[in-house]
Formats: C-alpha cells, sequence, structure tokens
C-alpha cells in the first residue's frame, strides 16, 4: 500500500469467519472434504413465492432504476402487518419503520446515528461480535456486560446498577441470544425499560431469531409497557425467511429515532433493489405451516446434533432455541482448552465447529454448533466423530 490504513483497523480484529472459512477452503481443495458448523447460513430456500416475485419483478424494466431510501410503502405496510400479526406491536408504516439491507447494516446505523467518540455502549458478553467491533470502529468505547448460564443468559439490574453508567449512552440486547439459544423471557427484560430511563439509555434490540425453532410466541421488545421511548428494534428475513443472502432488515420504534438513522443511512446507500422489495412482500406472507416446516427440519438436524455433541462429551440445554445449539464440556470430561479441541476435530476428522470464546471472554468454555447442515452431512460428521472418539480410547 503506498498509505497506511486508518488507524481504527488497528482497534478492531478481522472478523474470525473470514479466516477460518479461508483455512477451510484450503482444506477442502486438498481433498478433506471438511463439515462445517460454522456459520449460520440458512441453507432452505425462501418460499416459491417469494423466487417468483423476484423474477417477475426483475423482469420489467422500470424495476431496475433507484428506490426510496425508506422502501416502497408497500413494504413498510408489510413489515407493519407482519409485527402486528407476529408480535402483537403496532407500527406506523410510515413513521415507524426503516427498511434495512439485512439487520447488520442497522448496526452501523445506529452506532454512527447516536454515539460520539468517547461515549460508551453496553454489550453482551457472550454476545455478537458485530456490536463490538463496529462501536469500536466509530470510536466509542465498550463495555461488557456479562451474562450467566445461571441467570438464563438475561442481564440483572443488580449487576448493571453496580456499574459506571454516567458516560453510557446504548446498551445493546439480543434475543431469542445469539449464541446461547435463550428465549427472551419478558418478565426479565422489562425492568429494562425503566433502568433505561433512569440512566438515558437507548436499548437496542437485535431480533432475527424469534421464529426459529421458538417454544412461545414471538417477543418483541416494542411490547413491554413504555419501550417506545427508550428502545428500537432490528429484525431480518435471512433466518426467518431463508433469505440472509438477499440482505432485507427492518428497523423498528420511535420516528425520531428512525429519522436520525436514515440520517446515515441515505449518505451510504441509494435504495434496495425493487425485486428484492416485491419479494420480501410475498415472503412475509408466508403461512404458518411454511414456518412450521422449516421448523421441523431445523428441530430434527437439532436432535442428530444433539446425538453427535453428547458422543465427544458435550452437555446442552434442549430447551434452547434459534438457529445453533450451545454447549460445554460434561464434568467428567477431559476437555479444557475448547479452541485447541476445535482444530484437532477439524484436522483429524474434518469436522468444524466454533469456539464460544469468540463471542467474548462469557463464552470461554463453551461450544457452538450450526443448524444449517443438511442430515446426510450431520449423519457423515456422527460417523467421523465417531471414529475420532474412537481412536483416542
Amino acid at each position: 500500500m503506498i498509505i497506511p490504513a486508518a488507524d481504527r483497523l488497528s482497534t478492531v480484529k478481522e472478523y474470525y469467519f473470514v479466516k477460518k472459512l479461508e483455512e477451510i477452503a484450503r482444506l477442502n481443495k486438498a481433498g478433506k472434504n471438511v463439515i462445517s458448523f460454522g456459520i449460520g447460513s440458512p441453507d432452505l430456500a425462501p418460499s416459491t413465492e417469494t423466487i417468483e416475485a423476484l423474477i417477475v419483478t426483475s423482469s420489467a424494466a422500470p424495476s431496475h432504476g433507484y428506490q426510496p431510501y425508506r422502501g416502497i410503502p408497500e413494504l413498510r405496510e408489510a413489515m407493519a402487518t407482519f409485527y402486528a400479526s407476529t408480535y402483537g406491536v403496532s407500527l406506523d408504516s410510515n413513521k415507524e419503520i426503516l427498511p434495512l439491507m439485512g439487520s447488520k447494516e442497522g448496526i452501523l446505523h445506529i452506532s454512527m446515528a447516536f454515539l460520539n467518540p468517547g461515549d460508551e455502549v453496553l454489550v453482551p458478553d457472550p454476545g455478537y461480535p458485530t456490536y463490538t467491533s463496529l462501536s469500536t470502529l466509530i470510536g466509542a468505547v465498550v463495555r461488557k456486560y456479562t451474562l450467566e448460564e445461571s441467570e438464563d443468559w438475561h442481564p440483572t439490574i443488580q449487576a448493571l446498577e453496580s456499574m459506571d453508567l454516567s458516560k453510557v449512552k446504548m446498551m445493546w440486547l439480543n434475543y431469542p441470544h445469539m449464541p446461547t439459544g435463550a428465549e427472551a423471557n419478558p418478565d426479565r427484560l422489562l425492568p429494562l425499560i425503566e433502568f433505561a430511563k433512569r440512566h438515558r439509555i437507548l436499548l437496542c434490540f437485535d431480533n432475527p431469531y424469534s421464529l426459529v425453532l421458538n417454544k412461545q410466541k414471538p417477543f418483541s421488545i416494542l411490547s413491554l409497557p413504555g419501550a417506545e421511548e427508550v428502545a428500537i428494534e432490528l429484525n431480518s428475513l435471512s433466518k426467518s425467511h431463508n433469505m440472509a443472502g438477499w440482505r432485507v432488515g427492518m428497523m423498528v420504534g420511535d420516528e425520531a429515532y428512525l429519522t436520525a438513522a436514515l440520517a446515515v443511512k441515505s449518505n451510504i446507500d441509494s435504495g434496495m433493489f425493487l425485486g428484492i422489495q416485491k419479494a420480501a412482500i410475498k415472503a412475509f406472507q408466508n403461512t404458518t405451516e411454511w414456518h412450521e416446516e422449516r421448523n421441523k427440519v431445523y428441530h430434527d438436524r437439532r436432535e442428530k446434533i444433539f446425538e453427535l455433541l453428547d458422543t465427544l462429551g458435550f452437555e446442552f440445554d434442549r430447551n434452547q432455541v434459534g438457529l445453533f445449539v450451545w454447549c460445554k464440556p460434561k464434568k467428567t470430561s477431559s476437555i479444557s482448552d475448547i479452541p485447541a479441541f476445535v482444530d484437532e476435530l477439524l484436522y483429524q476428522a474434518s469436522v468444524f465447529f466454533t469456539p464460544g470464546e469468540i463471542f467474548g471472554a462469557g463464552g470461554k468454555g463453551y461450544l457452538r454448533a450450526s443448524l444449517c447442515v443438511p442430515m446426510e452431512k450431520i449423519i457423515q460428521a456422527g460417523e467421523r466423530i465417531e471414529q475420532y472418539v474412537a481412536s483416542k480410547k
């Protein structure tokens, strides 16, 4: 390079999966045929109606121009209908919904809209690494709040109040929780509304997994009394509608918060392709049976993954939800170094899992497995794992 990279890049590391997927690609090129349980990228297709809407719209010449920054009205109306029927939350489609090119984009927009250099942001540990990296990139100070298995991976007001909150402006929340699979407990989250009001903290609720293997009615933080004053929510079609690569998401909440985020967004992109917007409208019309069929596939895969993890000597909560299995070695297990174990399994059995500590110090000692693997591959991985375990005896 003829110029050095910006100083801000020294504050973040390259996303873990970038290097690991490159490593797996090299192994596959050498003939290893690695079975990866790493990334939560749905391998199932969107509904037929969703795909057809994209094809039809893409065939029309007028579809290929720039689109409104806030999306077409029909898309926002479909999102409002989705929130009303799914979460029982009423939204004004003209003021309280901002379509996004995936919710990951929304994390950046929110951070840039509300955080100045030196401002502090509360981030869950363990939690999604992007909350930390994007906060750091814009010069904010990350303050980790620890989630404990004994608390069902929910924050406690007592622990939060014990922190110096004088510079904190935002707090990230994510339920169903990634990576632990803890489902949102409204009674545990309700006190956070008054907490946020007392300390003038914006609650940012990231909600992409609420339709995946959920055991209760899907939850939105905006369903809690008083939440609209202190909370905004991100959601997406990536996991719930098998549309990860399509990049369709939404930010919902009070108009003032969305207007600030739009000021950032409108200076970064030029609107979502019309074909994808029309397809998303159709996706929101997927039937209950369609969602149940998807969840049946994930349920069956999860049961088989439970079996192979048990063979490896891991334990897990069978009540966890979402797109992953979160587990830790049994007390009788000799496994103590998860990253070393992950690498050993990769090179000796050609099976890859994600070490929990990439999600923060609170993930140390845990392992994560994605459900986005076809059943025949899971069975094959089980056979490899049985051979690996037998070789250790």
